[in-house]
């Protein structure tokens, strides 16, 4: 295997994990049980007085497969969520971008849910070549993986914590590591993006360094009362698109 190929394999393992690229798409794995985080810092502000959803009803909104054609959406496993608590950073000030990146979701909500989302590209057909089905194959590996998280705030901790997002994208705009384990991501630039809708929203394109080639990735948050929806997407291949159908498809159910 070439070492670009091994870096932009890091590239996606190190923040969402090989395990959710392929699993998304089929798994034996173990799902993870939606759980409420706990409450939002006593220190933020009271008003306005919002109460965060329960999780049976923040399982409701989060994506379902029959909400998005041409995608797969499965929970995040217990590995991804064991994984994504082993993500760090080098610059503090970038950890809202990076806890996003990692299935963490942003700031402190009362209630989480967590799907993986994969673009399913179309097949070579019955009738096939040889070189046609080996071109879907690597279609396949390049589609676009997006982490969809629905969170729900009491108080003011949705506002809070898309504001923490706005500041770190400005914060981080020369870039930042993103360190699991023994794999370091050097991404180089956090550049502002578009995507507009709900009561606020803010966007960014990721630029990664794999070894000399340039690696996407794309972060976006959309606020919606005291829900913060947040979107994480990258490709096994070292370049995603914004992933415009799965945002809103899930903004489309806050409504």
């Amino acid at each position: 295997m070439r070492r670009t190929t091994v870096r932009r394999t890091a590239f996606a393992v190190s923040t969402l994990s090989l395990a959710l690229l392929v699993s998304a798409c089929g798994s034996d794995g173990t799902a993870a049980k939606d759980e409420p985080k706990g409450k939002t810092s006593a220190s933020a502000p009271a008003a306005p007085a919002a109460k965060a959803l329960s999780q049976a009803e923040v399982d409701n909104l989060v994506l379902a497969e029959a909400d998005l054609k041409d995608h797969k959406v499965a929970k995040a496993t217990e590995a991804d969520l064991a994984t994504a608590k082993t993500v760090t950073t080098d610059k503090a000030a970038c950890t809202p971008l990076v806890d996003v990146m990692a299935l963490r979701g942003a700031g402190t909500p009362g209630a989480t849910a967590t799907r993986k989302v994969v673009a399913v590209p179309k097949g070579p057909g019955a009738n096939a070549s040889a070189e046609e089905k080996a071109k879907a194959g690597l279609s396949a590996l390049g589609a676009t993986v997006t982490a969809d998280t629905v969170a729900s705030y009491n108080g003011r901790g949705a506002a809070d914590a898309l504001a923490a997002l706005k500041k770190a994208g400005t914060d981080c705009a020369g870039g930042f590591a993103l360190i699991a384990g023994g794999d370091k991501t050097s991404f180089t630039k956090v550049a502002p993006a578009s995507y507009t809708a709900g009561d606020e929203a803010v966007a960014f394109t990721l630029t990664a360094d794999l070894d000399g080639e340039t690696g996407t990735a794309h972060l976006v948050a959309v606020r919606k009362g005291s829900t913060l929806v947040t979107f994480y997407a990258q490709s096994l291949a070292g370049t995603a698109e914004q992933p415009k159908a799965v945002i809103d498809a899930q903004v489309k159910k806050l409504a």
